[in-house]
């Protein structure tokens, strides 16, 4: 569990593909790791997701570490443990979820949004909270740490290349980044691959040099 949370805050950016054809998803993750991604995160909500994440893991390993995302209750968790999922993303807090995420040595980062449900999402067992959506903006993020600066957030939904630099300097330890980085709805073609290789650096270069 502590390599998995130090290798997501280590390269902070967990990419999320939501909702590929089944068929697009190996292309599109040695396009990312071409790119420097280092976590990915298949939505449950996807087709053939626990069989995506079973097939990624096996791959990749220790080099591109797979977890899945919008896990809503223990069973579904359980699932995508037992497939190879090394983090679960909820969109939501529930307890269960993060019990048994934590019993079988996952990472969790559980759904919040205002700072009492992310006080308790933390306190119930969140390794990191997820702050969902992101949209607000990093000023909000800098509120936030004011009071609880203990507390690792994870901003997703709405983080991309213009604004990721001022979510970094506003404390955040992680980024879920979806169809700023990945749209699964474009036609996936070589140049598609190449251009989602060249915008996965790009962030990646971006948390590198925060003056940028």
């Amino acid at each position: 569990m502590d390599n998995t949370l130090s290798h997501i805050l280590k390269h902070k950016i967990i990419a999320i593909i939501r909702g590929a054809d089944p068929q697009n998803v190996v292309p599109i993750a040695e396009a990312l790791y071409a790119g420097g991604i280092r976590c990915l995160e298949i939505t449950l909500n996807s087709p053939n997701a626990l069989e995506l994440i079973s097939e990624l893991s096996t791959v990749w390993q220790n080099k591109l570490y797979i977890g899945a995302g919008t896990v809503l209750d223990a069973a579904s968790a359980n699932a995508a443990i037992n497939a190879g999922a090394r983090f679960i993303i909820s969109p939501i807090v529930d307890l269960p979820t993060i019990r048994a995420t934590k019993e079988r040595g996952a990472i969790s980062i559980p759904g919040a949004y205002t700072a009492t449900e992310i006080v308790h999402a933390f306190s119930i067992g969140g390794d990191i909270i997820k702050v969902f959506p992101a949209s607000v903006g990093p000023a909000y993020f800098k509120d936030l740490r004011g009071p609880l600066p203990h507390i690792p957030l994870m901003p997703t939904g709405g983080v991309h290349l213009d604004n990721i630099v001022a979510f970094q300097k506003a404390g955040v330890v992680a980024f879920g980044i979806g169809t700023a980085l990945v749209d699964t709805k474009d036609r996936i073609t070589d140049a598609y691959l190449q251009l989602l290789t060249e915008k996965a650096n790009q962030f990646v270069r971006a948390l590198q040099d925060p003056n940028q």
